[in-house]
């Protein structure tokens, strides 16, 4: 970046700066995921699943008073360009609400009501998309690929492997605390993976192209921008974020009619917490009433009900859909892999490439040079949902 463009915009920069510093004590999910999930996993089937588990959750390590009150204290009027100056006002917005979700977490309806604000609840079309996928017959659940094989240290190796296909390091640990098999942790550039679980082919062809394909990738970007806004998201932005990554599972062939499914059953989970279900009667609705196997139906229904109603899930499925309907209509799926971006925000990405305040995505997901889908029953879901 010139010293002419950063003295023309050095009130922009500035700002950018103070949120920085602000928003790197606030990653959502070094909050939200429970403690002790496999205490409660054993007492809640010991209940013949109808005592709801009792999660724990990490210390909040800021105090929520202040960080609001430096939130607003942020001069945003000093900012000249008023595209940019309205678009870090959304800024201040959505990382304010996302303070409001972290405060509240385990405190039951407080924290769902929050996470509502914040990520939304499925629609109506929502439920119906996801119902209309569990319409499909899985692939056989035999095959080789789907047979869980690698604990989480020998499947280290195959993500190395993988990230061969790209200029940047990072730090792969174990952790038996998260509520996903795997995630990508944005301020510690590190891959985590769920030491309790044990990981088929399928799963690891998945979650490189997911994990490191795309939220790696994003968070490499992110960290090259001259305004770390890139780095830390955009209002928003999980939707994108999560659409791109499954579509990254779609592009490199990896994506089955069991993974929708699983995404299907997300959605139905989060629905629930609108229908006012306890913890226990989401499981019961996935295993009995869908007949998902008992493990599934547990993590599926802690990642949903974790914090006291965590809404976030359903956006995989939209968001999978929306990115979906953008390649085909042949725009740029580079832009969106800039940062922690957002599609709502394509108009200001192209705007900061034009006025120097932003740079094209340096690393670029494999998957995308190439469709490697084959699976047509796949192909028929993606096109028809609504």
């Amino acid at each position: 970046m010139s010293d002419a463009v950063f003295t023309k915009n050095q009130k922009l920069f500035e700002i950018d700066h103070k949120i920085d510093v602000l928003v790197k004590k606030i990653e959502m999910l070094n909050y939200v995921n429970p403690i002790n999930i496999e205490e409660e996993k054993n007492k809640f089937y010991k209940s013949k699943y109808l005592e709801d588990p009792k999660f724990k959750y990490p210390k909040r390590d800021f105090d929520k008073f202040s960080l609001h009150k430096e939130f607003f204290a942020l001069k945003i009027d000093d900012i000249e360009d008023e595209k940019l100056r309205d678009f870090y006002e959304d800024i201040i917005y959505f990382y304010s609400g996302l303070i409001q979700c972290i405060e509240t977490i385990g405190k039951g309806k407080r924290f769902y009501y929050n996470s509502l604000r914040s990520f939304g609840t499925p629609t109506e079309n929502d439920v119906e998309n996801a119902k209309f996928i569990l319409h499909f017959e899985s692939e056989y659940s035999n095959s080789e690929i789907f047979i869980p094989k690698y604990t989480a240290l020998a499947s280290h190796h195959f993500f190395r492997e993988y990230s061969k296909n790209y200029d940047f390091n990072y730090s792969i640990k174990n952790s038996s605390t998260i509520g996903a098999i795997a995630m990508v942790s944005n301020s510690a550039q590190t891959l985590i993976l769920n030491e309790n679980h044990t990981f088929s082919e399928n799963q690891i062809n998945i979650l490189t192209n997911h994990e490191i394909g795309v939220h790696m990738v994003t968070t490499m970007n992110g960290m090259l921008h001259p305004l770390k806004i890139f780095s830390h998201g955009f209002p928003n932005n999980e939707e994108t974020q999560e659409g791109l990554a499954v579509f990254s599972e779609y592009m490199s062939g990896n994506l089955t009619v069991k993974r929708l499914k699983e995404l299907a059953y997300r959605v139905l989970a989060v629905d629930s917490l609108a229908k006012g279900y306890s913890f226990s009667r989401t499981f019961r609705m996935l295993h009995n009433g869908y007949d998902l196997n008992r493990e599934e139906a547990f993590y599926i229904s802690v990642r949903a009900h974790r914090g006291g109603g965590f809404t976030k899930d359903y956006l995989y499925l939209t968001g999978l859909k929306k990115i979906y309907d953008y390649h085909q209509e042949g725009k740029d799926l580079g832009l969106l892999l800039s940062g922690k971006v957002s599609l709502e925000f394509v108009k200001e990405i192209k705007y900061m490439l034009y006025n120097n305040t932003a740079i094209y995505p340096k690393h670029i997901t494999k998957s995308y040079s190439e469709n490697k889908n084959k699976n047509k029953t796949v192909d028929f879901i993606l096109k028809n949902l609504k």
